[in-house]
């Protein structure tokens, strides 16, 4: 973040905190965007299997759409083709049952399942699916596409309910059907597209209401246009194709640009005044469009090397544009009075994915 206010500029003399900074930024787990589940290759038929989340995924405005017009607009050169086989209410044995008909008939060379959400959801009324069926089932669905010549990625189910405090009803069991996603495709020797790691992530910073819904979804289940365009972007960044020049020359090919930022706050303020702080940084996506992605977490390193500074954030960009727009952006400006008077010192990193 560059700054208004002398107490930010502190750009200079980099170098010699540079250490500290990634020992801090290590300590996180990057947005599941960042990491390349399945590179695209030119001419990819790509099916999209699932429930009623693709199913209306292929509609107008949906993720699947969306991920179609993408790479038409920005990536023509590989000639793929997508198509929509998401079918309402379905749950893993639905799947299994279709998987030749709407998957293997059409001659994919990439599936990407994004499925679970039922299995956990009909439970309540003794129509969901049992653990051991479901993992049995992905194993199944995955043994049959690869046994097609097609190549496999595997989301891990979403959300049903969009409350950031544990209260959903089906958290728990959301987080149990994940993890068997996770366990099924490391033992297949696959990535896999973590929606829900995603989606937890991204509420517990824009959902400070609590809601229900309203956020990612519009029945805190079905995206909503937020959520179809967020779904889209984090399977296409998975997929190594979320950030292609488009034009913009300060753009690069395949990378993102990370924006590091470290604050260490005066011993004067409060831990309210901290909050606070924090809370304006993490309004900043939901107000300023050029923000690619965002996270923070607080240093929790044993090595005692972080010279008070206590919290770091990831603001990432696709293109320098971006991130030029985003530093005197009138929002960005707004956080700069709020947290100014509450910090000590500031770091600032930037720098692209893959180098």
């Amino acid at each position: 973040m560059t700054a208004q206010a002398p107490s930010f500029a502190i750009r200079k003399a980099l170098a010699p905190r540079f250490a500290a900074c990634m020992a801090l930024a290590t300590m996180f787990a990057l947005i599941p965007s960042a990491r390349s589940a399945e590179t695209l290759k030119s001419g990819d038929r790509i099916v999209f299997l699932g429930d009623s989340i693709t199913q209306a995924g292929a509609g107008p405005s949906g993720y699947v759409t969306l991920i179609r017009e993408s790479l038409v607009k920005n990536h023509a050169d590989l000639k793929t083709e997508v198509i929509g086989a998401g079918i309402s209410g379905n749950r893993v044995p639905d799947l299994q049952k279709r998987l030749g008909r709407d998957v293997i008939a059409k001659k994919p060379t990439l599936v990407v399942i994004y499925i679970g959400i039922n299995d956990v959801w009909h439970s309540q009324n003794n129509r969901g699916t049992k653990k051991e069926d479901f993992e049995s089932g992905l194993k199944d669905i995955i043994k049959r596409i690869q046994a097609a010549g097609a190549r496999v990625v595997l989301c891990t189910p979403s959300m049903i309910g969009e409350k950031t405090d544990g209260s959903n009803r089906f958290d728990a069991m959301l987080d149990e059907y994940s993890a068997i996603s996770r366990a099924v495709t490391k033992d297949a020797g696959l990535d896999v597209i973590d929606l829900r790691k995603a989606f937890v992530d991204h509420l517990k910073v824009h959902n400070a209401e609590n809601k229900e819904k309203g956020v990612l979804t519009s029945d805190g289940v079905h995206l909503s246009a937020a959520g179809n365009k967020f779904v889209a972007a984090t399977i296409l960044a998975a997929l190594g194709v979320g950030a292609k020049a488009t034009g913009d020359s300060n753009a690069k090919a395949g990378r993102l640009l990370r924006h590091v930022v470290m604050f260490k706050f005066k011993d004067t303020s409060s831990e309210e005044d901290v909050k606070t702080a924090v809370e304006a940084f993490g309004q900043l996506p939901s107000k300023i469009e050029e923000i690619h992605a965002f996270e923070w977490g607080t240093d929790n390193s044993p090595e005692g090397k972080a010279q008070g500074f206590t919290h770091c954030f990831f603001v990432t960009f696709k293109t320098e544009k971006d991130r030029d727009a985003y530093l005197p952006h009138e929002a960005h400006l707004a956080f700069i009075k709020i947290a100014g008077p509450h910090i000590d010192k500031v770091l600032v990193v930037d720098y692209w994915t893959g180098e």
